[in-house]
């Protein structure tokens, strides 16, 4: 076999190639490519950024829903994840299922260690149909061990009154406003400005939570921080439910922040993203479409020419 020398493949010394911004995500494997660990890859890589990745879970799944979930052993997550952490500089960290609460607890750990990397949590509760993949534990462990270390939340409508209820239930933030609401069918329809200033009271910096479940003709996420709301965003409402949409924003906004946006930025830039990918999603199988993350590589022609 002939070989060429390393000069010529490799014409430049390493110390003089640029690197982009590494975004290390931590969530499950989805055959699909349509969320999960395989859809935070296909974003970041799109954002400009390289992205390591950390194996949560294998799940058996099409983009009709999910059958299984297998959580990867705990340490052996700990492993991938600290190997990588002492080869190379990690910029944000992008968290999506963790499968086990022993996972959570492991990547909470993990995210001590660095408090000065920033970190991005999508709480991936259900899937896309509405499967549920989490307990009550693993519920209890994300709000007391991942969200106080949480520098943006990424929720959605649903996924933010059952955090918000888990927090108020378990007494781990204290609000005057929703003293009366413990119930589940006060929950379900608590403002969503409770639910952020519940969520916030944790410990974390920034959430935003996204509309797409809640009623009207446009879409309304809303950014909120330490000073309470920041901004209102409204987007166009499209006429699908997309498999991944949410693992699409949360990767997004990591390799914004991983790139040194400033949080306001970043979200608003990830969003806008999000929409394009979701307004050119296409049908992979019977289930929900997928968002298309290379929308930009692509040129499509309005027909096909006849043959």
């Amino acid at each position: 076999m002939f070989l060429l020398p390393p000069s010529v493949w490799f014409p430049f010394p390493m110390q003089s190639l640029p690197r982009p911004p590494v975004v290390m995500t931590f969530s499950a494997s989805d055959p699909t490519a349509g969320a999960g660990l395989q859809a935070d890859l296909l974003a970041c890589v799109s954002m400009g950024c390289h992205a390591v990745t950390v194996v949560t879970g294998v799940t058996v799944q099409d983009t009709a829903g999910v059958e299984s979930v297998e959580a990867i052993d705990a340490e052996l997550l700990e492993d991938q994840a600290r190997l990588l952490l002492e080869d190379t500089v990690v910029d944000c960290f992008k968290v999506g299922l963790l499968c086990h609460v022993e996972n959570i607890q492991a990547v909470a750990e993990i995210a001590a260690d660095y408090p000065d990397t920033p970190m991005v949590l999508d709480p991936v509760l259900a899937s896309g149909r509405g499967d549920n993949i989490t307990n009550e534990d693993q519920r209890a462990a994300l709000c007391e061990l991942l969200l106080p270390q949480t520098t943006v939340l990424t929720p959605n409508s649903l996924e933010a009154r059952q955090l918000a209820h888990q927090l108020l239930e378990n007494a781990q933030v204290s609000m005057e406003r929703a003293q009366q609401t413990l119930t589940e069918e006060a929950f379900s329809t608590l403002p969503l400005a409770v639910c952020a200033e519940a969520i916030l009271a944790s410990g974390c910096e920034y959430v935003l939570i996204t509309g797409t479940h809640e009623p009207g003709q446009e879409v309304i996420n809303t950014l909120y921080g330490p000073a309470g709301l920041v901004q209102e965003f409204r987007y166009q409402r499209l006429p699908a439910s997309y498999h991944g949409s949410g693992c699409t924003l949360a990767s997004a906004l990591a390799a914004l922040l991983a790139a040194g946006l400033a949080i306001p930025d970043a979200v608003k830039e990830a969003q806008e993203y999000t929409w394009q990918t979701l307004s050119h999603g296409f049908q992979l199988g019977m289930g929900q479409p997928i968002p298309d993350r290379l929308f930009w590589a692509r040129q499509r022609p309005a027909s096909h020419p006849a043959n």
